[in-house]
């Protein structure tokens, strides 16, 4: 067996037999894999708290000829205020769940990774909406896997000048003069469309670094919402219960007043 060591997030954890783990790790070095944490469920096991969904930092592996064994980490971030956060908590992990639905094994996902970990930060960020950083991350995700809206021009003629407008099935903006083509554009304002050519282009490091108005934000829920719900093929459990949990939340605020 060879050892090796990754840098990596702990996408999800499942039970195996009384007291092991399986693990999902998105990592630097080699993708996403999975690997068996045995003993991890014991009481004072090193691999305890090291092996829990968010926990980023090193992970040491043995490579066996057809699976992995997590024999140590060193984490470096636990996330731990989504630990005590219930909402932020199902957003990160609607977000791992995006994540690995993309993320394959061996593959380069650098930057899916850093995503993932500005992302979350983010979602400790007292002054940026979850809203907001669920959008970010939703539409940066599907750029980086090759699937985002083209954001430059039409996508009809390539016009780069007048009024823009969004079309879900043709897969980015319309110009006016080709609106008559399309069954299902629909006008943004000048904002959105900058924060969506933002988002789709700016370095990772400055992703999270801007705020918008309410009116830009719900158009941007709108679209990335009818975007993914298009393009992607999955439905997620994760997503379910965070909007079951925003719902409640958004109830009980009403009440309040």
């Amino acid at each position: 067996m060879n050892q090796i060591t990754v840098t990596a997030m702990v996408l999800a954890v499942s039970p195996v037999g009384e007291y092991d783990r399986r693990v999902v790790l998105l990592t630097k070095e080699r993708g996403k894999l999975a690997a068996f944490a045995r003993g991890a469920r014991r009481q004072g096991s090193a691999l305890l708290g090291v092996t829990s969904p968010f926990s980023f930092g090193e992970f040491t592996l043995y490579e066996g000829r057809t699976s992995y064994t997590l024999m140590s980490a060193s984490v470096s971030n636990y996330f731990e205020e989504l630990r005590t956060d219930v909402e932020g908590a199902y957003y990160g992990f609607y977000f791992m769940d995006l994540a690995s639905y993309y993320a394959r094994e061996a593959a380069d996902e650098r930057e899916l990774l850093k995503l993932l970990y500005q992302s979350l930060r983010a979602l400790t960020n007292v002054h940026i909406p979850n809203r907001l950083v669920r959008c970010i991350f939703e539409l940066r995700t599907i750029v980086i896997e090759g699937e985002g809206p083209q954001l430059g021009e039409c996508v009809l003629c390539g016009n780069e000048a007048g009024e823009r407008l969004f079309s879900v099935r043709k897969g980015g903006l319309v110009c006016r003069q080709c609106e008559g083509r399309v069954g299902d554009a629909r006008p943004l304002l000048g904002s959105t469309v900058y924060a969506m050519q933002y988002i789709a282009a700016t370095p990772l490091e400055k992703l999270y670094t801007f705020v918008v108005k309410e009116e830009v934000l719900e158009e941007l829920e709108q679209v990335t919402g009818a975007y993914l719900e298009a393009y992607v093929g999955r439905h997620f459990k994760s997503l379910d219960i965070l909007e079951t949990v925003i719902g409640t939340d958004r109830r009980f605020k009403e009440d309040l007043t």
